[in-house]
């Protein structure tokens, strides 16, 4: 391979947040990578999807969330998979994007996001804080192997991954267990984040384990609240499509402009809602500073009553009922008596006339007309009314900050898988495409399959990308090296032929006898760069030559020599 595919093909072996941000085809092949994995495929013949056979996709999507919940954890330590540096990084990437903007765009190399994000000290939030200097975190997406291998990892009891993985995983697991077309699945990128957009009824979000309505991103919630973040907040950096992608920095892009104009229309209207006074209610639930100008009132046999909104709100906040929807009346019994006055409370809003002046006047706050109107009716009682109606519209109108759809949109040929192919036709169909689909080809890659793939980058990851299996055996002599590999498990995290990488070994204490000799071989290579090193692979028999052999049994029935010289060269024959 020429030294700029290697790069990409070695990236997809290990799909570092840089590696993804440089080289974006890299996040569908992981997706892809997944959908070829028989762990999604098992997941339809467990009860709780079985029994939702004949069912729509929108009822086994929420079921498919509960399963996420229940099973996986979000993972937010960065440094599983180890450290390398900025300059370093910087370095290996710097004929495919400047130092500049790979500042302005990514987590790792200085970007903040807008005022929001100091404001919350997200960079604290997600430790990001103890890499100011050079040193900064591997932040690598898992393969669906490597998110259930969490539970061999001490401190975790469940499977895990970070927001990268876990959409990854989403979109995946809604191809094959929910029979959700693929061309109905965009992935967003940001700079901090990673969610996918369905394009079911009104639109869903994934975000981490969880997913979004369009109802649930409009109801105040804390939990709503945070999964807004990202698109409030961020500048879109990639999205991802079966068509192909788009990035925010390269004027080339392989989506459809169809299928991209179609999403950024749907995710637009997903993120815009009426003012009503449900909606209202759910402004007030997610501001609760503003709840002290308004008022409930209730007819008592013929009589009105008044109620402080902070008052209901605080009831609600125990309650299976809600403010202003078809639960209202139920929640308002729920109210002791002594909280009702019988006069009209001075300086408040009362919500009945409120509802009454939101269904005659319809205000429209993205407009001038509209915001005045509203001012009109809002101001005797709230001061800084302008602030408060900014607020509002800022509630009610969310505008992605997509990539431009001013691109050069380049023919390339789309992925299209039925929904209702088998495992074994997917691969079949990934497989005849390769040729011609640089992003299927990318997939085995990321599915580490190498008894389809130049085993190359594969080597190139495992010596150049493994940093935790280097630390782990710092204070190991070779030998102890071997005695510690031995000491693990036997079983690879990844079935028939495909082989995991060293970190992933050193994390999860396990490995085939292929897997634990090329962990051996980045810990002699880091400490000998100069030093030859071969591999000899037959069958069951591995043997690792480096001033001595080094045995290990397989259970891969693979065969292949490796010899690694000094410097970066790699020598490969069967």
């Amino acid at each position: 391979m020429k030294p700029d595919q290697l790069e990409k093909y070695s990236s997809a072996m290990t799909l570092s947040d840089m590696e993804i941000f440089v080289f974006p085809e890299l996040m569908y092949s992981l997706v892809l990578a997944n959908i070829m994995s028989p762990v999604i495929w098992e997941w339809r013949e467990l009860d709780c999807f079985k029994k939702l056979e004949g069912k729509g996709s929108f009822k086994r999507l929420m079921r498919l969330k509960q399963f996420i919940i229940d099973e996986y954890d979000f993972n937010l330590d960065l440094e599983t998979w180890g450290l390398t540096s900025k300059t370093d990084e910087i370095k290996r990437f710097e004929s495919f994007i400047s130092p500049g903007d790979i500042a302005k765009s990514n987590a790792l190399f200085g970007y903040e996001g807008d005022k929001y994000y100091f404001d919350v000290d997200i960079r604290k939030h997600f430790g990001l804080d103890k890499f100011d200097g050079d040193v900064i975190p591997y932040w690598k997406t898992e393969t669906v192997e490597a998110m259930n291998a969490f539970r061999r990892k001490g401190g975790y009891e469940r499977a895990a991954g970070e927001c990268v993985s876990l959409a990854g995983l989403y979109a995946a697991a809604a191809f094959v267990v929910c029979q959700i077309p693929l061309e109905d699945i965009y992935m967003i990128l940001t700079p901090l984040h990673s969610q996918n957009f369905i394009d079911l009824e009104d639109g869903v979000l994934t975000n981490n384990r969880r997913i979004v309505t369009k109802t649930m991103w409009f109801n105040g919630t804390a939990i709503s609240n945070k999964a807004q973040r990202a698109l409030r907040n961020e500048n879109v950096t990639i999205v991802a499509h079966s068509s192909g992608c788009v990035h925010c920095l390269y004027k080339d892009a392989t989506i459809d402009r169809k299928a991209y104009e179609h999403f950024a229309g749907r995710l637009a209207k997903y993120l815009r809602t009426d003012l009503t006074l449900a909606v209202f209610a759910s402004f007030l639930r997610s501001n609760r500073h503003y709840q002290e100008y308004f008022q409930m009132c209730r007819d008592c046999h013929g009589h009105p009553q008044f109620l402080k909104a902070e008052v209901l709100f605080h009831y609600e906040h125990g309650s299976n009922f809600r403010v202003a929807d078809n639960t209202f009346d139920k929640l308002l019994a729920e109210v002791s008596e002594e909280e009702f006055v019988g006069y009209e409370l001075p300086g408040r809003i009362r919500c009945d006339r409120l509802d009454k002046f939101l269904a005659e006047q319809r205000p429209d706050l993205t407009t001038r007309e509209g915001k005045s109107a509203f001012r009109s009716f809002v101001e005797p009682a709230i001061p800084d009314a302008e602030r408060f109606i900014n607020q509002l519209a800022d509630f009610l109108y969310t505008e992605p900050r997509l990539p431009s759809v001013d691109k050069n949109y380049l023919r390339t040929n789309p992925i299209r898988i039925p929904v209702d192919y088998t495992r074994g036709q997917v691969i079949d169909y990934l497989q005849s495409i390769r040729q011609g689909n640089i992003t299927a080809d990318l997939a085995f890659y990321a599915y580490r399959d190498v008894q389809t793939c130049d085993w190359t980058p594969f080597i190139t990851a495992a010596l150049e990308r493994n940093p935790v299996s280097i630390e782990m055996t710092g204070s190991m002599s070779i030998d102890q090296v071997h005695k510690w590999l031995e000491s693990m498990g036997d079983d690879s995290i990844y079935d028939g032929s495909r082989l995991a990488q060293p970190d992933e070994v050193a994390n999860y204490k396990t490995g085939d006898g292929i897997e634990k000799a090329f962990l051996l071989a980045n810990v002699i290579r880091h400490r000998h760069p100069d030093q030859s090193i071969e591999i000899s692979i037959d069958n069951a028999d591995i043997t690792l030559l480096a001033d001595g052999p080094h045995c290990f049994k397989s259970q891969k029935n693979l065969t292949k020599k490796v010899g690694m010289r000094s410097g970066k060269s790699v020598v490969i024959s069967d």
